[in-house]
């Protein structure tokens, strides 16, 4: 058995997201490139007070770059030792980590899809989007729809860049964020990321489905629902459902 490499990950940057929400920036300065595939996850590592070690899993953040590193970002979860750890960490601190791991990747070649994310469960989507629209090979002649849900307007994460995307590539990119406990000043389209799926798909020639696949990410029980939903209500392949989900 191979044991795996542990790297440290140095925080170089940080910023809120929302208020319990942060993206954080890490390099590893012990190699020069760190490879992975958008949609993976590295497993980080630090010991608690009791003297075990805890890892928790986090979705890399964005796409690959030609140098050493990626982001990841969380939600402070009140007692959550390492959410804490993470969210109160100060740069130029290291965390110990493994990875990249993880099967939660785009197709190659892309085929038309629905990227479906609530909460955090952007992260990986941020990163596939990323990867997408660096090369026009990789997006041209096919269409693409990042479907966003959240409770709350204050937690819509990346939603300059992501409205970027819409108007430099109207044509393959379609952004749609909706809000199931939305404020009375709220304007934009409300309820749960099921609704806007059904609306995409009224307007998708039925012949084509069979051509597209769908990447899925967030709470558990989103997950379970959509994937349910896509392949009992509308007929799809469960191996064109591809999804990642955590408690």
């Amino acid at each position: 058995m191979v044991e795996r490499r542990i790297y440290a990950a140095r925080l170089d940057d940080a910023h809120w997201l929302s208020d319990q929400t942060r993206h954080l920036y890490f390099r590893v300065p012990e190699i020069d490139r760190f490879d992975f595939i958008a949609g993976q996850f590295v497993s980080m590592q630090a010991p608690h007070h009791d003297g075990k070690t805890v890892t928790r899993a986090y979705s890399i953040a964005s796409a690959p770059r030609p140098d050493n590193t990626f982001d990841v970002c969380l939600n402070r979860v009140d007692g959550g030792f390492f959410s804490n750890l993470l969210c109160d960490l100060e740069l130029g601190r290291d965390v110990k980590f493994h990875g990249p791991h993880g099967h939660f990747v785009m197709r190659e070649p892309p085929r038309d899809s629905l990227l479906i994310g609530t909460g955090t469960g952007i992260a990986p989507l941020r990163g596939m989007l990323e990867w997408l629209f660096a090369d026009p090979s990789r997006y041209e002649g096919r269409r693409f729809w990042l479907i966003y849900g959240t409770r709350h307007e204050k937690d819509i994460y990346y939603q300059e860049q992501f409205e970027q995307y819409a108007r430099e590539h109207p044509q393959e990119f379609q952004y749609i964020i909706t809000i199931s406990r939305p404020k009375e000043t709220w304007t934009g389209r409300k309820g749960y990321v099921q609704d806007r799926i059904r609306e995409v798909l009224a307007d998708y020639p039925d012949q084509g489905r069979g051509h597209m696949d769908t990447y899925i990410c967030g709470l558990k029980d989103m997950v379970v629902g959509t994937r349910q939903m896509l392949i009992e209500e509308f007929g799809w392949d469960k191996k064109t459902v591809m999804f990642e989900r955590f408690d």
